[in-house]
């Protein structure tokens, strides 16, 4: 079923997903991939204040190429979610909201998906000159060393992205292999 919402995102949103949705996201989105996120931990580990508010927002977790003349950013392709998911428990504790990323994620962040309300979205591997065209503004916002690793807000217009894990748990990964081999019997 295709979905419309809005980001930041609104817990109602969030309940109204299924894992196997498509959505087409619009708003204020964050970029962050391994380097930032070890930055983000060291830094409320020394009780700093992380770049941007994590309260309903949505970590996409990816690192764009540089930006043709006349774009706001290159090919913007998810990440492997899995490198994140030794930081994402604690995000999603802090209020994140939503994650976009491709592949699958530990059972440790599929909990604190669940106990957080939260959700995890996918984006087509291998499309990232395609999805970088719903993208309408980026911003380098903190890192800026760390190069396409830099932390960046962008603003999306019907992103699209599948849900994979639900914020009841449901997940993609397990439930589409079943009805799968189900549909060929």
């Amino acid at each position: 079923m295709d979905k419309y919402i809005k980001a930041p995102l609104l817990q109602e949103d969030i309940q109204g997903l299924s894992a196997g949705d498509y959505v087409y996201i619009t708003g204020t989105i964050y970029t962050a991939r391994d380097a930032a996120h070890l930055r983000m931990q060291e830094t409320l580990e020394g009780n700093g204040q992380l770049p941007f508010e994590l309260e309903n927002n949505i970590i996409y977790y990816m690192g764009p190429s540089p930006a043709r003349e006349g774009r706001p950013i290159g090919s913007a392709g998810p990440t492997t979610a899995s490198r994140m998911d030794k930081y994402a428990p604690r995000l999603l504790d802090l209020g994140l909201k939503g994650m976009i990323g491709k592949g699958k994620r530990s059972d440790a962040v599929r909990e604190a998906i669940v106990r957080n309300k939260a959700v995890y979205f996918a984006a087509v591997g291998g499309a990232g000159a395609l999805l970088s065209k719903a993208i309408t503004a980026s911003e380098v916002i903190a890192y800026d060393d760390l190069g396409t690793e830099a932390i960046r807000r962008l603003h999306v217009e019907n992103f699209p992205v599948i849900v994979v894990i639900d914020s009841k748990g449901s997940n993609l990964y397990d439930i589409a292999p079943k009805q799968y081999a189900a549909a060929g019997e």
